[in-house]
């Protein structure tokens, strides 16, 4: 009786514990194999130009080919919607938490609440400012101050080093704006004909940078203007419609040079529009997925991952243009 007893309670055991196992398995996603699926929280800005909505579809279709689970959330260029979104990525239990941050500074809370909760966490396009660089795994982007000193080159060679330019800048206290800014001013400074005698922000956006230029070019010094940094395509592109209703020509009047190297430049480009664009590459989908898989499988990855970018002008365009994935 006693051994028949015993049997009845081993059963039992095994029974819970399978019950056990089960519950502690509900609702954690299976790939086709049945091993546990990644999920991958990711916040983008918005998309408030043609690179941020290439760089969107990039994550998106390389999620879906590689099985991994994509929580995706529009910020809508709003840090205090992305930062709940970040909360949210918490509450789900994640494995990994990515983003792109609309500005530099104000991150250091929330990621501290992504620390403790054992999230690891993968910048993607744009930087963050924090006392301490633990608080997120590794960085994967563009060098944005190098991108700002191949625009200033490519215009120094362009101009001769004699320019009275007009600056588009990106979103205030975003890191492309800031460090954009800061190396197209570095290889200024070596050319003092070259000045920027007009200057505002544009939000990245082609509608406010049609908006700026129109009122740069009525201002006291619009008739001075004969180049136009742009700090993303998009601002380029709406200051050319600005350029061609003041009854200029855009790229002969005015030259213009921006950074991102998206379709549309290209077409610019080609119709003498625009004279050069510095590459930014949005196609980060396969780098930011090879390091969520290494971060899962606990590899080592570095803490700084730079895409490879290139410069081109209207002399390439044409050729370049069929090529062109944005």
């Amino acid at each position: 009786m006693s051994k028949r007893i015993g049997e009845i309670v081993l059963v039992a055991g095994l029974l819970a514990a399978g019950m056990m196992l089960a519950s502690c398995d509900k609702g954690q996603p299976k790939d086709g194999a049945g091993k546990k699926k990644i999920v991958v929280g990711f916040s983008q800005i918005g998309a408030e130009s043609d690179w941020r909505k290439a760089n969107t579809e990039s994550i998106k279709a390389e999620a879906a080919k590689r099985g991994i689970e994509l929580k995706f959330a529009d910020a809508q260029q709003k840090q205090e919607n992305q930062i709940q979104a970040l909360r949210s990525f918490i509450q789900m239990k994640v494995d990994v938490i990515a983003f792109s941050p609309v500005v530099e500074t104000g991150w250091e809370p929330v990621l501290r609440e992504i620390k403790k909760a054992g999230i690891p966490v993968i910048l993607s396009d744009r930087a963050v400012d924090v006392s301490d660089d633990s608080l997120f795994k590794t960085f994967i982007g563009a060098d944005f101050v190098e991108e700002g000193r191949r625009a200033g080159r490519w215009l120094v060679k362009k101009t001769g080093g004699k320019a009275k330019i007009a600056e588009l800048q990106g979103t205030p206290g975003s890191a492309p704006a800031i460090d954009r800014k800061k190396g197209f001013e570095e290889i200024l400074k070596d050319h003092p004909d070259m000045k920027i005698i007009k200057s505002q922000t544009g939000d990245f956006t082609r509608a406010k940078g049609k908006e700026v230029f129109e009122s740069f070019l009525k201002s006291p010094e619009g008739k001075e203007i004969n180049v136009l940094y742009a700090h993303n395509d998009d601002m380029a592109l709406g200051a050319i419609q600005a350029i061609e209703e003041a009854g200029k020509k855009p790229g002969k009047d005015i030259l213009i040079v921006s950074i991102d190297g998206v379709r549309g430049a290209f077409e610019a480009m080609v119709a003498g529009k625009l004279n050069c664009s510095v590459e930014c590459n949005p196609l980060l989908g396969p780098q930011m997925f090879d390091l969520v898989e290494k971060i899962v499988a606990g590899q080592e990855i570095p803490k700084r991952v730079v895409v490879e970018e290139g410069v081109f002008d209207e002399s390439q365009a044409k050729e370049a243009l069929p090529t062109r994935k944005y």
